[in-house]
């Protein structure tokens, strides 16, 4: 059994792929984990292959009373709001925010694949089958810890059009006939509503009238081995966030600003926190529209800051 898998990645596209030969799932906004369940016990690993299974302890004892004595499970742990949309600042909050230590007391794993499987490997069988393991491991409908990340029948583009009217993130389409690869080979798409992505913070604008005094965080893009500034973002901070904000961005600042940011008055930080903004679309001249703060990336994650093509 391996130690660790790496994971299979959604490319980003514009429109649905078309054809019978994909399959549809709501996209959900949490942390990707990984499930390994052994005689030993159960890990729950990040990403990157950070091993969180204090921080999730009601998925832990879910894993350890499945009926398996082996298995790798791919998924997303996400906390659901009141009508059931993934809230990516809500499961920050459950895990005691960017950096926090706190174990999570209401965060679920939806799975969608299965990867090792009762001493068996499945990565080289195609999705359907491993789908169809995966259905009998963990029933459609369930509403447990670990619940089932469920396939869709649909047309791609009435489905999106229906996730965004019910303002979720997006969807995701995956090619049945697919194996098991790491990296972003096309043989998942995801498709989202509004743009989401993760930006380095280099620093911030005071305000004497905005929560914790932060008018504007300052953002910028990977581009090769630098930074570059894209814009900033200056609402989606609420009471709570926006003190634990200053408080980090305080610690980290410099006099050395990590990217070139023509802004009179700004306080410039060392490029280590990563925010997760919403946004609607970028300008011509290479802005981020319409931004929003939705919260912290855990940086020791490998969270995929955006690359400037």
């Amino acid at each position: 059994m391996p130690e660790r898998i790496e994971p299979c990645l959604a490319l980003l596209k514009a429109r649905p792929p078309k054809g019978d030969n994909w399959v549809y799932e709501i996209k959900w906004d949490g942390y990707r984990l990984a499930v390994h369940i052994e005689p030993r016990g159960v890990r729950v690993l990040t990403r990157s292959g950070l091993d969180w299974t204090h921080r999730f302890p009601l998925i832990e004892a879910a894993a350890k009373a499945l009926p398996v004595s082996t298995a790798i499970v791919d998924g997303e742990a996400v906390v659901l709001d009141e009508r059931g949309r993934s809230d990516f600042g809500l499961l920050q909050q459950s895990l005691g925010g960017r950096g926090g230590k706190k174990r999570s007391s209401n965060a679920v794993f939806m799975a969608f694949d299965l990867l090792y499987f009762d001493g068996h490997d499945l990565r080289k069988s195609e999705l359907d089958v491993r789908r169809h393991l995966l259905e009998d491991l963990v029933p459609a409908g369930g509403q447990g810890d670990i619940r089932l990340s469920e396939e869709i029948e649909a047309d791609g583009d009435q489905l999106l059009a229906s996730a965004c009217e019910h303002d979720l993130e997006g969807i995701i389409a995956k090619r049945r006939d697919a194996p098991y690869r790491f990296g972003r080979l096309g043989d998942w798409v995801k498709i989202k509503c509004v743009q989401s992505d993760s930006f380095v913070i280099v620093g911030y604008e005071r305000s004497t009238v905005a929560r914790a005094g932060i008018g504007r965080l300052l953002l910028s893009a990977r581009k090769g081995k630098t930074l570059v500034y894209v814009g900033g973002v200056g609402t989606g901070f609420n009471e709570r966030n926006a003190y634990e904000l200053r408080e980090r961005l305080d610690r980290l600042i410099t006099s050395t600003p990590a990217a070139v940011v023509d802004r009179k008055g700004a306080i410039f930080v060392k490029p280590k926190l990563i925010a997760e903004i919403e946004y609607r679309a970028w300008t011509e001249d290479g802005k981020l529209r319409h931004a929003s703060y939705k919260g912290l990336r855990e940086e020791q994650d490998n969270a995929d800051v955006y690359d400037l093509e």
